[in-house]
Order: C-alpha cells, then structure tokens, then sequence
C-alpha cells in the first residue's frame, strides 16, 4: 500500500477494532511512521494506541521508569535506530575499539530489555535491525575486516537474532530484509533526511509499518494456519485431465522450475506447521496422479492434510475444508491461478485471504513470499506433526461413520492421556496453544512462555498440560488449564483447548481434575469466567453445559461438594497431582 492510502485510513471509524497500546521510540524522526503503523493496524483490524516519545528519547524514556513511556501503559515496545545514527556512533568510536562495536550496541539493547521486562510485566518489545550499509571507506575490503562499517552492521543484525532467539518477549522488526527486498536506494530519501532527519522514504513507511504490525498480529493471537492450493497451472503448469501426467510442466527444465519452487515453498511451510489443503475442480483419482507418479513433484500426499477434488464449486469446498480443519475463514489462505475463481471466492468468502497471483508463473513465488502472509512468533516440534494430527483425524472420520452409538466409537479411540504441570518441555507448546487459541478459549488471556514459568513458581496457582493419544496416534498437548484459590473459591483463570479433541471428552476429565484440585485445597466452589470475542461463541455456553449457575454476567459457580465426576472414556497414564 501507498503512505497516503495508509493515512486515508487514519480518518475512519476505529470502533469496534481490537485495541493495543503502543510506544514507539525512535532515535530520528518518526511522525509519518507513527501514521503509517497505526493506518496499517487498520487494515488488519487493530486501532492502536500510540504513544510516541520525544525526537532521540530512547534511553530516557527506557532507563528512567518515571517516564512519559512508562505512563501510556503500553504492551508493546518499538524501537527504532536508524542506521545513519548507528553510523555516527560508529565513527565516534575510538578505531581501537570499533571490533567490539557490535558487540557493545547489542550489550545496550540487553540493557533495554532488562529495564523494560523490570519496569513493564509481560511487555513485548519489537526491535528494528539495520539496513546495511557500506560507506565504501574499504570498498569490497570491508566484507574482510571487523574494522568496517559494513562489517559491524551485519555483525549487529546477527546478533540481534541470537539475542531474539534467547529472548521470548523480543521481536525483530527485520528492516535489513525489507530494505534489501524494496532497494536501498529507493527506502531512503537523503533530502528528507538532511531536511526532516527522516531515516526512510515515504514510500518505504508502509513496508515498515506492515513489519511491525504483522508481529503484534501474530502476537496477539491472529495467524494464518493454512494453505489451500488449487492444482491446474497453480503448482503444475498445464491441465492433468487434459494434458496427462507426462505433459504437465514441472521440474526444472522452463516454466517448470517456476511450479517446483513453489511447491518447494509449500513443503517448507508445511514443515514449519502450516496445513496444506488441496482444492481443486478435477477427478479425485486424476488430480492425484501427479502425487504419485510424477518423479519431479515436490509435494507428496503425505504432506496434504485434506485434498478435495472434485466438480463441486470452490466456495463449497473451502467450507469442507474449514468444517474439517476447524478453524476459522481468516485462517486461511488460498492460491489459485484462475481470476474467476478467486472472484467468486472472495465474493462469497470474504474473511480467506486470496493472494491476486501474477499472470506469469514465474511471478508467482517472490509475489507471494513478498507478502509474507504467514507471519509467526513461535515454534515447537509439535508443529511439525499437524498434518499427521489431522491425516489421523480423517481416520478417525471414517471409522465414527461406522458406529451408530457415539459412546461405543469413543470407547474404540481406546484413548490415553497424560496431565502435567508446567515444565520446561511443554511450556514452549503451552504458550503457542494459548496465543493461537481463539474458539476453545474462555478467557483469552494471552499469555507468553515467559508468563506460564513464572506461574509454574507461583505457588497460588495450579497448572495442567493434557496431552492425548489413541489408537491412530497422538494429538499431542491439547489443552492448558491454570487455576488459583480464591478465599474459598477455585478460580479457573485460563481453560484453552485445541479444537481437534472436541466431543472426545477432554473437557470432562479436565474438569473431574480441577474438582479434585478444589477439593484438596479446601474450596467450596469453583469460579469458571466467559468473556465473549468475536471468535470464541464456541464455548458460550461452555460452563451451563458442565453443570455450572451463573451467578453474575459471565461469571459461572459450581458447588463442589456436590459434584458428581463427568462420565468420559480417557484413560490416564500420567497424572501430577498438584498439591
């Protein structure tokens, strides 16, 4: 988008939109970046609240806790240092000591996390790196020395990643990419920067902006989970019914590499844990020939989650795949090459995000990684097992559709779960299931992993991990409860669930456990909270089903003495009892 569509944006109507506070700091002029974010946030849904520091305030308004930062609340930290200050820091330094330049700027940065986690409990900071820059002072040397501008820079960027990679509330802001992806040339303006002290371009502000909200969208809680591939001349050239196997364009001879490297993108994303689903107008048996007897595809069955095929129309078949999936329409995202096709998509589905693909194929992987459309702040080893998580599902699918008694097919699942507290290998999991729960999510407190250990040492609350398996295999952890004693009521703070165990039971045996916790701890009651998202009417009625009376709005009591244990048929294979 243009800087002026971004700043149109700012005279709309922001209710209704999820709010977030702000603090932008910056160490040159940051006015038109404070429009472009928040016009940005627009377009994704967010009116944010910005508080913007002082012209070059960075280090009093982190390090001096009075501040006017430390006043506005904010959850969200931005710091921004423009590479033309890092540039004259660097020529001030003693030229003895410029090796440890990079260090030294990294140190500062620590410094400022430090202060700030101290200052702001479960604050989460986005740091911008540094476009690079070589002032040519030693030409192509400056690749080979540490002396170098150019040398210290991409030092500093890397160590702002190891530093993010150890940091769970830090985030990059990663400028050194997008500058490279925009032109350097073209990101800066040298007469605005002389003029105003303005370190980008206006045409580079949106590109900015747009990296410093995608990371509070994902933080928040909004990602896209998967990718729907149409399949004729969207990731092979040609028509399989028409052109057979052996005449698809694939591989690496022509426009076939333009195919295969986006199918390679595909995979990887599926490794990361995005679901692949395939739809497609085509014969099932037709469209899959490709998967097994092409030897150049990149993609293989194993790697689809669902694949629909067939001469139903795409709208219907996204529904099937959402419905199956359990997720919801802004989750998704779906490529396919035909106008038509997305035209009717998006007229029906609005919510699916549907990329406008380029004419040429050979387009279509730098436009659609441009848009970095699947942003995420976190990543576990479970994710790379999702696709097996729901290939199992359709398993279990088919043989429910065999039983006539529900109760009889849940007996079958011969289903086993292990309940934990928190510890340090499911806390990773713990906190990505509770960020990007949305449905199955009662309160929807987001909290982070560094949030979950300090609670892991609180010893006023309670916590459990639910991890199930059955006779298909595991669903892996797939609910969170935290609770605390509250004078002699349980307070069920957090009770977040992944959707692919709904009907399974877990709810019962989850709270079967939290009574048994209530009772050791002397509580008459048990205090269960719902308050309504946009996303979460899954679960409105959550507490009455259970057995629960509501004592004031959205507030939901249960006697605890009176309780008869819900019926389920989970067996349990591990269980720390909390004491």
């Amino acid at each position: 988008m243009h800087f002026i569509e971004l700043k149109k944006n700012l005279k709309k109507d922001f209710s209704g939109l999820k709010k977030a506070k702000i603090a932008l700091l910056g160490d040159s002029a940051t006015q038109l970046l404070t429009q472009a974010i928040r016009g940005y946030g627009y377009e994704l849904g967010f009116d944010l609240e910005i508080f913007e520091a002082d012209y070059d305030q960075i280090d009093r308004q982190i390090m001096y806790s009075a501040s006017e930062m430390y006043q506005s609340q904010p959850e969200y930290i931005i710091i921004f240092q423009s590479v033309q200050k890092l540039r004259k820091r660097f020529y001030k330094t003693d030229i003895r000591k410029r090796s440890q330049f990079a260090q030294n700027e990294a140190a500062r940065i620590t410094g400022f996390l430090a202060e700030l986690s101290k200052n702001i409990h479960g604050v989460k900071v986005i740091v911008a790196n540094f476009m690079e820059q070589n002032d040519s002072v030693f030409g192509q040397y400056a690749n080979k020395t540490d002396m170098s501008l150019l040398y210290q820079i991409r030092h500093l960027n890397c160590a702002l990643m190891t530093l993010a990679a150890n940091t769970k509330n830090l985030f990059i802001c990663d400028v050194a990419a997008l500058t490279a992806a925009f032109g350097h040339v073209a990101a800066t303006d040298n007469r605005n920067y002389i003029n105003a002290d303005m370190a980008f371009s206006l045409d580079f502000l949106p590109e900015m902006a747009k990296g410093i909200v995608d990371n509070i969208q994902v933080v928040s809680g909004a990602a896209k989970k998967c990718l729907v591939l149409d399949l004729d001349n969207t990731i092979w050239g040609g028509i399989i019914g028409d052109d057979g196997v052996e005449n698809i364009q694939i591989g690496d001879l022509n426009q076939g590499k333009a195919f295969s490297e986006l199918q390679c993108w595909a995979k990887e994303l599926q490794r990361r844990g995005v679901i692949l689903a395939i739809c497609s107008k085509n014969d099932e048996d037709i469209a899959k020939t490709p998967f097994l007897k092409h030897p150049d595809m990149v993609l293989s069955l194993d790697d689809i989650a669902i694949f629909v095929a067939n001469w139903d129309s795409k709208v219907d078949n996204l529904k099937k795949i959402k419905s199956f999936l359990n997720i919801g329409y802004d989750s998704m995202v779906f490529i396919d090459d035909n106008p038509y096709e997305r035209g009717v998509v998006k007229n029906h589905l609005p919510e699916i995000t549907i990329p406008d693909l380029p004419e040429d194929p050979a387009d279509y992987l730098p436009f659609l990684s441009g848009l970095n459309l699947f942003e995420t702040s976190a990543y576990t080893q479970e994710d790379e097992q999702r696709t097996a998580h729901f290939q199992q599902e359709l398993k279990r699918e088919i043989t429910q559709a065999s039983f006539t008694d529900e109760r009889e097919f849940l007996k079958s699942l011969s289903m086993t779960c292990e309940i934990q507290p928190f510890s340090t290998f499911n806390l990773p999991r713990a906190a990505q299931l509770l960020q990007r729960s949305n449905q199955f999510n009662l309160r929807t407190i987001r909290y982070t992993e560094e949030d979950l250990q300090r609670l892991s040492t609180s010893d006023a609350h309670l916590s459990w991990t639910f991890s199930v398996h059955d006779q298909f295999g595991s669903y892996g952890l797939i609910s969170v409860v935290i609770g605390c004693l509250d004078g002699d009521e349980f307070f069920i703070d957090t009770w977040v669930m992944s959707c692919r165990v709904l009907k399974r039971g877990v709810k019962h045996l989850a709270l079967n456990e939290i009574v048994q916790a209530a009772k050791r701890l002397g509580a008459k009651r048990i205090r269960g909270e719902y308050i309504s998202t946009p996303k979460n009417g899954l679960v409105k009625n959550h507490y009455p089903n259970l057995g629960f009376t509501e004592k004031d709005a959205g507030q939901w009591i249960l006697d605890v003495a009176s309780y008869t244990p819900r019926e389920h048929f989970i067996s349990i294979t591990t269980q720390v009892i909390d004491e």
